[in-house]
């Protein structure tokens, strides 16, 4: 899980492209719901259509799952037969991109130069694509939610006050507040980096306050993101017609346990009910236990992932 962060930081096989009156193609991906708040598995429908009649929707995935990506279109795919007025916002493209984002869906950009000049995450073609391309038969919104990942590594590498430097229209591809409090999610953001920063020739020489500094540090870039993405969904839900559906795609670490940029959504959209889920990878979906994970979200998705062969 928080090597996906990590690596989000530093910086499948899918279903075919559906139109909107086309027959789903995904193969079946083999998977358990589980409800935390009955505490009882349930089944696919049932979640979405609960779903359903929510304000914002976290997909909290494993970036590396092939089996998650393909439920998170079927995902789309099953709003879309309960209603219209979806919104999808989406961690992997940043805010600076939103113009060849629109360009795309309205058909004035071809698909070609859209990927060329909106730095989509390396497998956007099998991971991404698909959810991208349901949207746009459906015509759906699609929002670049995200800071830009070179004003996250600015801030990684020298605190929040790196946005200083930034001024008019560049500044906006940042939130305009940030809270970066030492709470919950950063004791969970804490205990899972460790002492990460204390790697290589040069962190080693590194004095216990420099460390602590250089984890802050990424801690406020992590911060950043959320905050970005927290406001791109309030901006994306307070623009639409009433009774949108906002759902937002990203790492599980950024809405596990609400926190993260789900607290930042409540934050700016109070009231308005959310619903998580956790996309959870599991090699056994016999034995797939929901004891240790009943407050990371309003549903855990098991699916399966095979055990890797030994080499």
């Amino acid at each position: 899980m928080f090597l996906n962060l990590v690596a989000a930081l530093t910086l499948a096989s899918a279903p075919a492209p559906q139109t909107a009156d086309s027959t789903p193609a995904a193969t079946y991906v083999p998977h358990r719901v589980y409800d935390t708040k009955r505490k009882r598995f349930t089944d696919f429908e049932s979640m979405l259509a609960d779903i359903t009649s929510a304000d914002i929707a976290f997909l909290g995935e494993q970036h590396d799952d092939p089996g998650t990506h393909r439920l998170e279109a079927a995902t789309l795919e099953g709003l879309a037969r309960r209603r219209s007025n979806v919104i999808l916002v989406l961690e992997m493209f940043e805010r600076d991109v939103q113009p060849q984002l629109d360009r795309y869906l309205a058909g004035a950009l071809v698909e070609k130069d859209f990927i060329a000049t909106s730095r989509p995450w390396p497998r956007y073609a099998t991971d991404y694509r698909p959810m991208v391309e349901f949207a746009k038969a459906w015509k759906w919104p699609v929002i670049a939610g995200n800071i830009p990942r070179k004003y996250a590594s600015l801030i990684a590498r020298g605190s929040l006050t790196a946005l200083d430097t930034l001024s008019g229209e560049t500044r906006a591809f940042a939130s305009k507040r940030f809270s970066c409090e030492h709470d919950e999610y950063w004791d969970r953001f804490a205990k899972e980096m460790g002492d990460m920063s204390g790697h290589g020739p040069e962190a080693a020489k590194q004095s216990p306050e420099q460390k602590a500094t250089a984890i802050e540090n990424i801690y406020q870039s992590q911060c950043a993101k959320d905050e970005t993405m927290g406001e791109s969904i309030a901006m994306a839900y307070n623009a639409a017609p009433p009774h949108a559906l906002v759902v937002h795609v990203n790492g599980s670490f950024h809405s596990d346990y609400r926190l993260g940029t789900a607290e930042r959504a409540r934050r700016n959209l109070k009231g308005k009910r959310i619903v998580v889920v956790n996309f959870a990878p599991v090699a056994d979906l016999d034995a797939a236990n929901a004891d240790d994970l009943r407050k990371i979200g309003d549903y855990v998705v098991f699916t399966f992932t095979p055990k890797k062969a030994a080499p």
